[in-house]
């Protein structure tokens, strides 16, 4: 059973960055397909950047792209990402989770991730 550890959620201003990290324990993540979501206040969770375990190909959302940056580092068993140019529109609950075994087409879809981490808010405001 692979357990996910959000982390580095906080408030920051419009304009600014920050990390978020996804810690996976019970379990080597190597091969599996890591993922972002995200759910604002009073909004339905959405996909926000995907990394593939085998090849490590990235996918973004269209209100992300060029802002974001998705990554992992194997032998810490941890994936990242990068937020730059923030928003106030980025404020919300950001989710790590993972999956094995599936298509590349459902990559951005939430009901095929079978671990999810607790999640960490992210709030952007002056």
């Amino acid at each position: 059973q692979v357990q996910l550890v959000e982390s580095g959620g906080g408030l920051v201003q419009p304009g600014g960055s920050l990390r978020l990290s996804c810690a996976a324990s019970g379990g080597t993540v190597n091969r599996y397909d890591m993922a972002w979501f995200r759910q604002g206040p009073g909004k339905e969770r959405e996909f926000v950047s995907a990394i593939r375990g085998n090849g490590g190909y990235t996918y973004y959302s269209d209100s992300v792209k060029g802002r974001f940056t998705i990554s992992r580092d194997n032998a810490k068993n941890t994936a990242y990402l990068q937020m730059n140019s923030l928003k106030s529109e980025d404020t919300a609950v950001y989710y790590c989770a993972s999956r094995i075994g599936k298509i590349l087409s459902t990559i951005r879809s939430s009901n095929d991730y079978m671990y999810w981490g607790q999640g960490t808010q992210v709030s952007v405001s002056s």
